[in-house]
């Protein structure tokens, strides 16, 4: 009996989307490029909303709490849905990680420097284990991601824990961002 160790699946509102799994672009890569899920936006953050309150606070001048507010959303990273889960064994993990190309060539960055994919996050019961990628675009223009774009890479990696750890209780209660709650 063969016994799944590792690897990727295709989130069932994505099914019959013509959605790729990740793959490796030469047998020596580390990574499994992520594709866009769907045409994508990712806007830059040079808005002139955002350019008024840096001027502002360079210059040390008062700024109002809607134009704060205002320049935080225009920075707030987006999530690229993959539409793409993955299984893995107990201690490891899937780590998402920029492609070389992406601040590069194309001013995206992956603003939390990683991400990281435990392997409770798989079927949770919130969004199935969707793999979002969370990106920023640095550039002056806004940026066009298009369906089947690369947009991030995954590697699976193994943890090591600490001696005399306590015993864990907390269970997933979620999706993105809900471990540890």
């Amino acid at each position: 009996m063969w016994i799944m160790k590792r690897g990727f699946e295709v989130v069932s509102k994505y099914k019959e989307q013509g959605i790729n799994l990740p793959r490796r672009a030469t047998q020596q890569s580390a990574g499994y490029d992520f594709e866009s899920a769907s045409d994508f936006v990712l806007p830059s953050i040079w808005k002139l909303g955002f350019l008024k309150v840096l001027w502002a606070l360079k210059h040390q001048k008062s700024v109002s709490d809607d134009n704060m507010e205002k320049a935080q959303k225009i920075i707030k990273p987006l999530l690229v849905p993959t539409g793409i889960k993955a299984y893995m064994q107990p201690g490891e993990v899937l780590i998402i990680a920029n492609r070389s190309s992406g601040p590069l060539k194309r001013n995206m960055i992956l603003p939390n420097g990683i991400g990281v994919i435990d392997a409770d996050y798989y079927n949770n019961d919130k969004n199935e284990g969707e793999i979002y990628i969370q990106l920023m675009n640095f550039g002056l223009t806004d940026r066009k991601i298009k369906k089947g774009e690369r947009i991030g890479q995954g590697i699976f990696m193994p943890f090591l824990t600490v001696d005399n750890e306590e015993t864990i209780k907390t269970k997933r209660n979620g999706g993105f961002g809900s471990s540890g709650k």
